[in-house]
């Protein structure tokens, strides 16, 4: 398998180019910006949970239940106080999310500022490089300008070779010229071999940050996916710890017992086992005649019921009562 490492596969053929080493940094930006986002979701749903705590701890305050006893009682008194602790348990949750994204936080602020020293070292470099290089190429030119200054004037020199009075001249520029030839022969070879030292740093500093480029890119996928991991283990544990509470209040309702809470209630608010007596008839032309018969013509009368009194037998049916006396021939229908 080909090599798999920044400081192998991020070289450019220009010697003053930067683009191997801007792509690293965009990639290291981008990763960066993951953090960053990961970081405000956690934020954000720490402050979902929080939010559904409180909720939960308020709706866990709120009256209800209150008029009933015994095991049934028992058990909305359970689920209230189990509702309150899972309220808590969110409230906690929060904390530890907050926690771990404060964590996400620190690493990439860790990260930022290691990547600023090294980036401000390359930064120098590329500068230097580059400077470096052009100032190569500057005396390079000026070195083969000279070159060709002194070859014209050698030349000159053989052209007037038989010209006594301007020889001496031509001698003195030719010398000079071959002077400022190996002048510029000296700066162009210091600079070239300035460049070249330059360049071998550059070249070492550059694998260096390739290096601590990759690892920290190794290190950001690693806390992420080690981040996102913790953050699930702890939703998973919040829904765990949840059953558990709710399992407290299935307990209750399984002691919650309908039968012994009819007989609990019977027992706290009996009124007596005795029905009242049945209320009878009097005729009002009866020697026994109640004083209070006439208050019966105002009370609701049972439809269709047959009532035996032992003077007579009364029928009643549609409101309208049918009686008879002992006495033959004697009836009355009363309205």
């Amino acid at each position: 398998m080909a090599c798999t490492h920044f400081k192998d596969n991020f070289w450019n053929s220009d010697l003053t180019g930067t683009v191997g080493y801007d792509v690293i940094l965009q990639h290291l930006n981008d990763g960066r910006r993951t953090c960053k986002e990961v970081e405000d979701f956690m934020k954000a749903r720490a402050s979902i949970e929080d939010k559904y705590a409180k909720d939960l701890l308020g709706l866990s305050r709120k009256v209800f239940g209150h008029n009933e006893m015994n095991t049934l009682k028992k058990s909305l008194d359970m689920f209230k106080l189990q509702i309150e602790h899972v309220g808590q348990t969110h409230l906690q949750l929060a904390q530890n999310i907050r926690d771990e994204a404060k964590k996400l936080e620190d690493f990439r602020e860790r990260q930022k500022d290691a990547r600023k020293k090294i980036d401000f070292q390359m930064d120098s470099l590329h500068k230097q490089k580059a400077m470096q290089f052009r100032r190569t190429l500057e005396s390079k030119k000026t070195y083969e300008q000279k070159c060709r200054d002194k070859e014209e004037a050698d030349q000159n020199v053989n052209r007037n070779a038989h010209n006594t009075r301007n020889i001496e001249k031509l001698h003195s520029k030719a010398l000079q010229a071959k002077q400022n030839a190996d002048e510029a022969d000296r700066v162009y070879l210091q600079n070239v071999t300035a460049l070249a030292k330059i360049r071998n740093e550059w070249l070492k500093e550059h694998a260096n940050a390739c290096e601590a480029f990759e690892t920290q890119a190794k290190e950001r996928i690693n806390t992420l996916r080690n981040t996102v991991w913790t953050h699930i283990n702890q939703l998973s544990q919040q829904c765990v710890t949840s059953d558990e509470l709710y399992e407290e209040v299935r307990k209750s309702l399984e002691q919650c017992d309908i039968k012994e809470d009819i007989e609990y209630f019977i027992h706290l608010r009996r009124t007596g086992d005795k029905p009242p007596a049945p209320v009878l008839y009097e005729n009002f032309y009866s020697s026994d005649r109640n004083p209070n018969a006439a208050q019966l013509s105002k009370s609701p009368h049972p439809i269709n019921s047959l009532i035996v009194h032992h003077y007579q037998i009364v029928w009643i049916a549609d409101d309208v009562i049918y009686s008879t006396l002992h006495e033959p021939g004697y009836s009355f229908i009363h309205f």
